[in-house]
């Protein structure tokens, strides 16, 4: 399942990833960063060619989602309801 959480960013553009989404990253690591239509993704260097289709996917997705919800045609799930349709995307 996703995780979400909330940040901001500084004057200076630097942006703090939140502490729970830092596992598996460490200080000095390379991160490739993709813009996609106002979506952006964070992924290591060394995975960057890993998935990368996937990553696209999921932002598209994410941005028709965004679109959905600006034209008040999102749908209401209960929590059960969500994660099987969380499962299926």
């Amino acid at each position: 399942m996703a995780n979400i959480n909330i940040t901001k960013m500084s004057s200076k553009g630097q942006v703090v990833i939140p502490l729970d989404m830092r596992k598996g990253f460490k200080e000095g690591d390379k991160l490739v960063v993709l813009e996609n239509k106002g979506q952006i993704i964070l992924k290591k260097a060394e995975h960057f060619s890993k998935n990368i289709e996937e990553d696209l996917e999921f932002a598209r997705r994410t941005e028709e989602a965004w679109k959905e919800i600006d034209r008040e045609e999102s749908t209401i799930y209960s929590e059960d309801e969500f994660l099987k349709k969380l499962e299926k995307w």
